[in-house]
This record gives C-alpha cells, sequence and structure tokens, in this order.
C-alpha cells in the first residue's frame, strides 16, 4: 500500500522562511483546514495516511518533503539549507526507519528535498540556497550502486526545483518554461504551464491521479486537456509559505518499490 508521510501544520507556520515571497499573513486555521482536504484527498485516492502531531516550534514542519527523499531501496534524510529547519529531522528519521535503511547527508552538504525530482532511475536535483553540490555528490554515492544516475540542475526564480517542474504522468513533466529548461529531463514530454499562474507546475501525481492547485484553473484545464485525471485541490495558504502540493507529503509504497511519482 502507498503509505503518505504528513505533518499536521505548525502554529508557527506565520513565521516560515521565505526567499522569494513577501511576507503576508497566513490564517491558521483555513491552512489546517486545506491540509485536512489535502489528507483526505490522499485517502480516497488509495493511500494509507501518517499524519505526524504538529511541531510548534518549527515553522515549516509541515512542509515534510524537504527532510528525506525515499527510494524504493533506501531513504535519504536531507539536510536543510536553512539551519531553522534541521529539528525537523528527528521525527522524520523515525517514521522512516521502519520502512527504509537511512543515508544521512553530513556537513559541509546541504539538501531540500525539494529540489529533487525523480523520473524512473534519473534524480535530477536543483542547484540553489537550499541544496548544494557537495549534497548531490553525497547523493549520488548513495544512489547509484542501486542504479541510479544523478544530474544537477540549474533553475531560477523560485525556491526549489519542484517549483518550477513535477511529474504529472508516466512520461510528462509539468513545466515553467520560464524557471527551468525542460530539455534537461531526458525522455520526458513538457507540458508547459499556463503563463499567468507561474506558480503552477507545482503538482502532485498518485498513481494516474494529479492534484493540482485550485488557484491555477487554466493549468487544470490544460493538464485534461492533454488527458491527464488531473482534480483541483484549495493550496492557497501554505503557499503562502513557498509550500506546495508535493511539499506536504513523502509517498512510498510500504513494502514493495516506490510506485509514486517522485
Amino acid at each position: 500500500m502507498l503509505l503518505a508521510l504528513t505533518r499536521e501544520v505548525s502554529a508557527g507556520v506565520g513565521q516560515c522562511e521565505l526567499t522569494h515571497l513577501k511576507r503576508v499573513p497566513i490564517d491558521l486555521d483555513r491552512a489546517r483546514a486545506e491540509h485536512r482536504v489535502y489528507r483526505q484527498k490522499l485517502r480516497e485516492l488509495g493511500c494509507r495516511v501518517r499524519c505526524l502531531p504538529e511541531e510548534p516550534e518549527l515553522a515549516d514542519s509541515v512542509f515534510v518533503e524537504d527532510i528525506a527523499v525515499v527510494f524504493a531501496e533506501l531513504a535519504v534524510l536531507a539536510r536543510p539549507g536553512a539551519p531553522s529547519r534541521r529539528g525537523e529531522r528527528l521525527s522524520i528519521a523515525q517514521a522512516l526507519e521502519p520502512y527504509r535503511p537511512l543515508h544521512r547527508i553530513r556537513a559541509p552538504g546541504i539538501l531540500d528535498g525539494g529540489d529533487v525530482l525523480t523520473l524512473g532511475r534519473e534524480v535530477y536535483v536543483g542547484r540553489s540556497s537550499r541544496s548544494n553540490s557537495e549534497a548531490v555528490e553525497q547523493l549520488a554515492r548513495a544512489v547509484t550502486p542501486h542504479g541510479y544516475s544523478v544530474t544537477e540542475v540549474d533553475f531560477r526564480g523560485c525556491l526549489h526545483l519542484k517549483s518550477a517542474v513535477s511529474r504529472v504522468a508516466e512520461d510528462t513533466v509539468l513545466v515553467n518554461p520560464e524557471w527551468v529548461d525542460a530539455d534537461v529531463f531526458r525522455g520526458m514530454h513538457a507540458l508547459g504551464i499556463d503563463p499567468r499562474e507561474p506558480a503552477a507546475a507545482n503538482a502532485l501525481a498518485v498513481g494516474p491521479t494529479v492534484l493540482a492547485a485550485a488557484e491555477h484553473p487554466r493549468t487544470l484545464d490544460l493538464l485534461r486537456a492533454r488527458g491527464i485525471d488531473a482534480r483541483p485541490i484549495e493550496a492557497g495558504e501554505l503557499a503562502k509559505a513557498e509550500g506546495g502540493l508535493t511539499c506536504c507529503s513523502l509517498l512510498f509504497d510500504e513494502d514493495e518499490p516506490l510506485k509514486a511519482f517522485g
């Protein structure tokens, strides 16, 4: 069964780290309501959802994707680029230990899981203020023995690589071409977002279904026109914290090779 590891929205989310957005008030009750719907949607798509308790002192801790990258053979515990987020690792490590051997990124490496896009055996890592080349080298040493290749990717204009590109079908990535060069992703068809919705490239694929932010209706229409089962979900409050739909869960098969798209 596909497990979705999540965490409740922190009461301190209003003090989250921000890089590309101006700080605006986040409605905590609304953010938590959106997150409850998110978890319910994952259940409806066949996931077993585990929600860790909130970490009131860790403002960004709802964004569990940044803390680990889960492969079929192992899980890589990240070392977030923002020092304020490194306290999130202990509980995520404890949650993953029953399912995967753990490999840890060590200093001076820094890595956010939101910078890692896995497409089959191809692993793309965005070079950013949150992820550096030392961590990419460590990641490569951990996963290449299992048949993966690791490629560094340049991008711009957003916090994480997966803000600029995400996988929405076996052979298709959803891309903001202003933020990343789609030709980097070998063998994949690139579907461009509607340019009026620059933040729309982060969508969450669960099997054949894609959850996409309801705030980006034009891009939802483009996904559907491509024959993709795209379903809207409200995600506006956590977007104020530079969070997207992939950020809020770690999806992996409990017993078998990874089924969720990276």
